[in-house]
């Protein structure tokens, strides 16, 4: 009887990690060959207000507001905001410097990224709301690219293509980063095609004026928040390839590691605030998306030791569970080798630095709920991505 309990507990965990990974893109693959919405384009200039939070980004700043004042849009049609969340270093000095070319600071008390994008929003006159990092550069063309899906007038907010530019240095976080950012944005392509895709990344996004509601909650992840609410009222958020900003990508695991368990921590409480997307009575397909996209997703790091427990117990019983707890035992094996060499060039082979980056992503996940469960609530943020809280 304990066995077959067992047998249930390993089908039910290795099933829904199936899913996640295999069986949600090979649905999206099948229903998009049938029931695919085309999105109507139109080169278009559109109002623009573009939001650019800012928190000590003077390493940053000046190449991102001289990169935005180049990008091919008409000067006359948009604005460029920078909401400074109380920076101390250079910062403010150096956008004061950029006010006669039609940027304008807001100089905001530290309250976080939530209470800065809340204080540039209410200070938008744009029809199209534009959200960008401070360390993501744009594509000359992103902006027309970027609102050339509004003249669907079903569609609500563009999510922008974010690309990781290839540097020197650094351990195999960068490798496994791209490659994470690869499969993402595949899956994303796929869920946009039916309808809506599941969020937009803070690298670059757009979203219509009058759907761009308060984030009442400073610790949840904004960019959830924000495009992930443009579905809910009823207007689709779709990915558009060719809107592209590139960002460096991590310098180091460890970095990267403690980056994820912030933003775990905060999506946890964004998913829980945004609960009623999994209504499929109210929002159709995309409740499906939503709970595949992310909710299952995030069980994952809970079904995982689960799997590989249920594995071990069973492994007597017949080859094929042998089998299978080789093929963990291998996975983690590699692992644990590509940390080892995560500053070598060896640790720079897929078979290191997929298993190693799926690991440290998971165990961020799986840190995120605890300390969302313990009550943690990260307010404010750093631009190195150096440190979790203050």
């Amino acid at each position: 009887m304990m066995a077959d309990v067992t047998v249930v507990v390993l089908v039910l965990s290795l099933g829904l990690c199936a899913y996640v990974y295999v069986g949600y893109p090979l649905l999206l693959v099948m229903l998009g060959a049938v029931l695919r919405r085309d999105v109507q384009k139109q080169d278009m200039t559109p109002f623009l207000s573009v939001i650019i939070p800012a928190h000590n980004e003077e390493r940053v700043i000046a190449e991102k507001l001289q990169n935005t004042l180049e990008l091919n849009y008409p000067t006359h049609r948009r604005t460029i905001i920078v909401a400074s969340d109380g920076s101390t270093d250079a910062t403010e000095e150096i956008v004061s410097r950029y006010e006669t070319r039609g940027v304008r600071l807001l100089r905001l008390p530290r309250r976080g990224k939530a209470a800065a994008l809340n204080a540039a929003v209410a200070e938008a006159s744009g029809e199209l709301v534009v959200f960008t990092d401070a360390n993501a550069l744009l594509e000359r063309h992103a902006l027309r690219r970027l609102v050339s899906p509004f003249a669907d007038r079903q569609v609500g907010g563009v999510c922008g293509h974010q690309q990781y530019r290839m540097v020197d240095g650094g351990d195999s976080a960068r490798q496994g980063e791209s490659l994470y950012w690869t499969y993402d944005t595949w899956i994303k392509r796929l869920e946009s095609r039916l309808g809506s895709t599941y969020a937009a990344d803070g690298s670059l996004y757009a979203i219509r004026r009058s759907l761009v509601l308060p984030l009442v909650d400073p610790a949840q992840a904004d960019d959830l928040a924000i495009s992930a609410r443009v579905v809910t009222q009823g207007a689709r958020l779709v990915f558009e390839p060719a809107a592209i900003s590139y960002e460096d990508p991590p310098a180091a695991i460890e970095q990267e590691f403690w980056r994820k368990v912030r933003v775990a921590t905060q999506t946890w409480r964004g998913m829980l605030l945004l609960r009623d997307a999994m209504n499929p009575w109210r929002h159709g397909f995309y409740s499906l998306v939503f709970l595949s996209h992310q909710v299952l997703r995030y069980l994952v790091p809970f079904a995982l030791p689960v799997v590989l427990a249920a594995n071990a117990a069973l492994a007597s019983r017949s080859g094929a569970y042998q089998l299978l707890l080789v093929g963990q035992l291998l996975c983690y094996g590699c692992a644990a080798v590509g940390w080892a060499l995560r500053r070598s060039r060896w640790g720079r082979f897929p078979l290191f630095y997929g298993p190693l980056y799926f690991c440290v992503a998971n165990i961020a996940v799986f840190l995120g709920a605890c300390w969302w469960v313990r009550g943690d609530r990260i307010v404010t943020w750093q631009p190195q991505r150096e440190l979790v809280q203050t």
